[in-house]
């Protein structure tokens, strides 16, 4: 399962929270699987395909960032997976822009979306692929919502591209773990 965390609708489509949501459309049209679809049942759009012979499941949460947890538990139960089997795509405000990193486990360090999946899967133990958002002019200490919440600048718009094939080969590298 590779789940990107966002907020649904439209006033959320291009803000630094969808991160996640942005990174799954980018996998979903370069590995050529098929258009996301609402599963209502799994309360997420979902994309299923197959790469290097592996059986992947999309997911975007349409429970807001808050819940994501909602749909990974339902899913979890629905296909008997372990957590282990997840791996989470998210913004990680406390990241410079574009710089990316991956955890295998760990707390939450006050994401909420991440808080709700852990309580959720009820394991911290799962992949987690950061890309950082952090505004250039961000002063540490500051009101984070306002930051989370904002849509991009035009650089950011044109980096968008690298940061999404850079963490494309970081996801392919670490699918194995996944599938296990």
């Amino acid at each position: 399962i590779l789940m990107g965390l966002g907020n649904p609708g439209q006033e959320y489509e291009r803000t630094r929270h969808n991160l996640g949501f942005l990174m799954l459309d980018c996998l979903q049209t370069s590995w050529h699987f098929p258009r996301f679809k609402l599963d209502k049942h799994f309360q997420a759009e979902v994309s299923q395909g197959q790469l290097a012979g592996k059986d992947i499941l999309l997911v975007k949460p349409q429970t807001f960032m808050n819940l994501s947890g909602q749909s990974a538990q339902i899913i979890k139960l629905f296909y008997k997976l372990e957590s282990t089997q997840f791996g989470i795509i998210y913004d990680e405000m406390d990241l410079p822009w574009g710089k990316t990193r991956v955890r295998k486990d760990g707390s939450s360090a006050g994401h909420n979306g991440i808080k709700s999946i852990i309580a959720a899967l009820g394991s911290d133990k799962f992949l987690r692929f950061r890309i950082g958002i952090q505004p250039e002019n961000y002063i540490a200490g500051s009101e984070r919502r306002t930051p989370v919440l904002a849509r991009f600048s035009n650089a950011e718009e044109e980096s968008m591209g690298e940061i999404f094939n850079d963490m494309q080969k970081v996801i392919e590298s670490e699918l194995g773990s996944l599938v296990d």
